[in-house]
């Protein structure tokens, strides 16, 4: 039987965006969004929440997911890795004697993910036997078409694409933002990288207020249609 672990990494202290992994989002703090597409996935044996701070903590308990031990003062700072904090969650499981065959880290701001797409990844990331997956976005414009702007002035950065047709340039895409699929023995070091690709709809970074408001938008748009 498959033993799968979701690890959502939420610390305290966001600058950009204050109390930003438990400020309410359309009802109810965005951190449940993610917990509950872990849950509702039905794709785990434990969803837990690697945090330092009590208030989420305790959010993150009131919302299904379970908090078995606090983040450390190193892995909590501006400096730490996404990487650190899983490497850190694997020991502290391993040193209760507890370990898992997949894990997914899924982060705490992505109210616009589904569990159809979690499942999807990982039917994907295990049948074709990857260290890691993650879900990507076509950008909506060719990147070949770039401007680089300085001192009031443009110009093309790759200007060998000055006149070619959109038609014939390569598709390029970029990472999503929402969780990624790995081997509980590696972490995210493996090598062997796919990747699924969701649509933009689906997608928000949220860095500050408008991205905030854009997020609330698409929400709001993508539950209407249901």
């Amino acid at each position: 039987m498959i033993n799968n672990l979701a690890i959502i990494p939420a610390r305290g202290g966001s600058k950009r965006i204050p109390g930003k992994n438990i400020k309410p989002f359309l009802g109810k703090p965005i951190i449940a969004y993610s917990i509950e597409a872990a849950i509702n996935s039905k794709l785990f044996n434990e969803v837990m929440v690697s945090t330092d701070d009590p208030e989420i903590a305790e959010v993150a308990v009131r919302y299904g997911a379970n908090v078995p031990f606090m983040r450390s003062n190193k892995n909590a700072d501006d400096f730490a890795t996404l990487a650190d904090v899983i490497n850190e969650v694997t020991k502290e499981y391993e040193k209760i004697n507890r370990s898992f065959d997949y894990a997914c880290c899924i982060l705490p701001t992505c109210p616009l993910l589904i569990e159809k797409h979690l499942q999807e990844a990982f039917t994907v990331f295990v049948e074709e036997k990857f260290d890691s997956l993650r879900p990507i976005v076509k950008f909506s414009y060719p990147i070949q078409r770039a401007l680089a702007y300085k001192e009031g002035k443009v110009k093309m950065i790759h200007p060998e694409h000055k006149r070619t047709r959109s038609q014939d340039l390569e598709p390029t895409y970029h990472d999503s933002g929402q969780f990624y699929w790995f081997l509980f023995s590696k972490g995210l070091s493996g090598k062997n990288k796919g990747a699924i690709i969701i649509p933009e709809t689906r997608v928000q970074d949220i860095d500050n207020e408008e991205d905030w408001l854009l997020a609330e938008i698409k929400y709001t748009y993508l539950n209407a249609q249901k």
